[in-house]
């Protein structure tokens, strides 16, 4: 593809995800299917707008069933699934869509994660993204019946092994991922660098009291649930600490950080870098406080050995404990963002999840979230 980004001083190639691969293979057999006639191009429209002209490779053309791939391509993003190929075989059923996982493809085995145990580990924007295609070259043939659609990757088993599948439980081989349909070429630096020239425009656009989050989940919870104006944003990705130094640095009166639990439990433990690849502290942080809080070693153990943090609340809740361990994160959330700051802005954060809705407020959350709820007012 031909869209690109400037990455420190770099002209970078962007690619397209796992699950781009995924739609447009899945597209590509679908209209072959109904017309016994191969395809040579097939167009899709990315959910962030990017369209996209890829090439079938490895078409296989029956009666009642095609099968053909697309050609992974990570543009100048290091990827290990760069170059593979995306496998869609769609064959006629009696009624209804289903999506399965071929060879390569992750089976989920806990619960607790985005995709539905037991099932593929196919994220719900492929999915949706899948299932929208074939629906629509079936309607476009004039076919009623029913579509079984199996994504396979030769070789994910093996790369599967050099990612965290195997820690979240996403047994067998990879994840279909991607939100945007699009991989963007970003360098860790790069990055930071995006969130200070972020804050530089909300500095510069007379913002005063910062509204942050990690990413696209605390962003449509605060919009859809808390009735934020999220406009004048800034996504700090993994990057808290860094996000901290230059509010200080910047003047800012003060930051509102909303995430989801997943990710801001780890502030709890000190961690101000969230991502995975540097430390983890969520169950062993859940578990700690709720043995502190009166659970039995049982229970400290179950929630210690649980993949996500929804999980562990489920156990918290049976145990009567949520409130406690909660307010107790809240409280070590406010004492390590107050050390990063040195005490020279106010800060404070907002704990959800999806599942549960608000989970917890710092000591000043409240009284920062009424800037942000006064602005949308006015």
């Amino acid at each position: 593809m031909d869209t690109y980004k400037i990455v420190q001083g770099k002209k970078l190639r962007c690619g397209y995800t796992t699950g781009s691969c995924a739609a447009a293979a899945a597209k590509a057999a679908a209209r072959m299917l109904f017309t016994g006639m191969p395809v040579a191009i097939v167009r899709l429209m990315t959910p962030r707008g990017i369209g996209l002209e890829l090439e079938p490779e490895e078409v296989s053309i029956g009666p009642d069933r095609v099968t053909c791939a697309i050609r992974k391509d990570s543009g100048d993003d290091p990827d290990i699934t760069d170059g593979m190929l995306v496998f869609a075989t769609v064959e006629k059923t009696g009624e209804g869509i289903r999506l399965c996982g071929g060879p390569g493809v992750g089976r989920v085995t806990r619960d607790g994660l985005s995709c539905p145990k037991g099932g593929p580990a196919i994220n719900p924007t492929p999915r949706r993204m899948i299932e929208e295609a074939v629906r629509r070259e079936a309607q476009r043939a004039g076919y009623t019946g029913g579509l079984v659609v199996t994504i396979s990757i030769p070789g994910g088993e093996t790369l599967a092994a050099r990612t965290f599948n195997p820690r979240l439980g996403i047994e067998g081989g990879l994840s279909v991922l991607g939100t945007s349909g699009i991989v963007d070429p970003m360098s860790e630096q790069a990055l930071i660098d995006t969130i200070h020239t972020e804050m530089n425009s909300r500095k510069a656009d007379g913002v005063r009291h910062l509204l942050a989050f990690f990413g696209n989940y605390g962003v449509d919870f605060s919009r859809d649930v808390l009735h934020l104006d999220v406009s004048q944003r800034v996504t700090c990705s993994n990057y808290v600490g860094e996000l901290l130094d230059y509010a200080v640095y910047k003047g800012f009166e003060d930051v509102l950080l909303i995430g989801h639990t997943g990710k801001l439990i780890k502030l709890a433990m000190g961690i101000m870098n969230t991502h995975s690849l540097y430390a983890d502290g969520r169950m062993e942080f859940m578990a700690l406080q709720a043995m502190l809080c009166g659970a039995g070693r049982d229970t400290g153990r179950r929630i210690y050995e649980c993949t996500t943090t929804d999980t562990a609340i489920e156990i918290l809740i049976e145990a009567q404990l949520l409130g406690p361990v909660m307010t107790a994160a809240a409280g070590k959330i406010q004492y390590y963002m107050d050390q990063r700051v040195h005490g020279e802005i106010r800060c404070g954060a907002m704990m959800f999840s999806n599942r549960y809705g608000v989970l917890a407020q710092t000591p000043r959350a409240e009284e920062l979230l009424a800037f942000h709820q006064k602005e949308k007012a006015e």
